[in-house]
């Protein structure tokens, strides 16, 4: 594991070379989902502290091991909610996430505001993006953006920090460009329309496709297989 996070991080480097960034601006988080608590432990101990994880159950599972971890309570790792997420689960949220990032509609966001409210803490959110608008994922499509975040902008426990979008499986990541691309535009363009929003973040490319993502503008990239290795669902309930 070792070796595959030095890989990703200098790609990163490499890739912000070539559109002029810095390497600090990105942030590798990596997706831990379906992997045993030992596998957070073993890629903490090589600079990882973001971790992405898609079911609730795997949230509050992992965060409570951690509770009881001296060695990662010194600097504790932050989870990220990545996946897609049910309504009556956003409730064990609050306290164990450090974003969720996939605000897909806005009966969703609301529900996040309901239970972030009861706890008095802000929800920091990313609206998910189905920028390519494959009909298998969720999320709002490119120009419906900007009434959701007109509809939930003045929502008190919400953050509004940026989007999401998951883009296709490719076998060549070039074919995502134009999708992030086009997602880094919008971006753009709401950062004008809305300037009294925290809109900065941009959570795309993953293992087949970050070094793409990041050339177009990606802040946060989503990186599990390629670090991990391949993932066994067969135990993995639903969230």
């Amino acid at each position: 594991m070792e070796k595959e996070i030095q890989i990703v991080r200098e790609n990163i480097r490499k890739a912000c070379e070539r559109s002029g960034r810095k390497p600090e601006e990105v942030l590798l988080i990596g997706v831990s989902k379906t992997k045993p608590y030992a596998a957070v432990q073993e890629a903490y101990s090589y600079g990882i502290r973001d971790f992405g994880e898609n079911k609730v159950q795997e949230i509050r599972d992992k965060f409570a091991l951690l509770q009881e971890d001296a060695l990662l309570q010194k600097e504790a790792p932050s989870f990220h909610m990545i996946g897609s997420l049910q309504k009556n689960k956003v409730k064990y949220l609050p306290g164990r996430v450090k974003m969720i990032h996939s605000i897909d509609s806005l009966p969703l966001a609301l529900e996040v505001e309901k239970e972030y409210a009861k706890k008095e803490e802000i929800a920091s959110v990313l609206l998910e993006v189905n920028v390519a608008k494959e009909e298998s994922k969720s999320g709002f499509f490119l120009e419906e953006v900007e009434q959701a975040l007109e509809e939930c902008k003045d929502l008190p426990h919400l953050k509004l920090c940026g989007f999401m979008t998951v883009a296709p499986i490719t076998e060549n990541p070039e074919e995502n460009r134009v999708h992030f691309r086009a997602l880094k535009n919008l971006l753009t363009n709401m950062q004008k329309k809305f300037p009294a929003l925290p809109l900065k973040e941009l959570s795309m490319g993953m293992s087949g496709d970050y070094e793409v993502a990041v050339e177009e503008g990606a802040t946060m990239v989503r990186v599990g297989s390629f670090i991990f290795g391949a993932r066994d669902y067969g135990n993995v309930h639903k969230s």
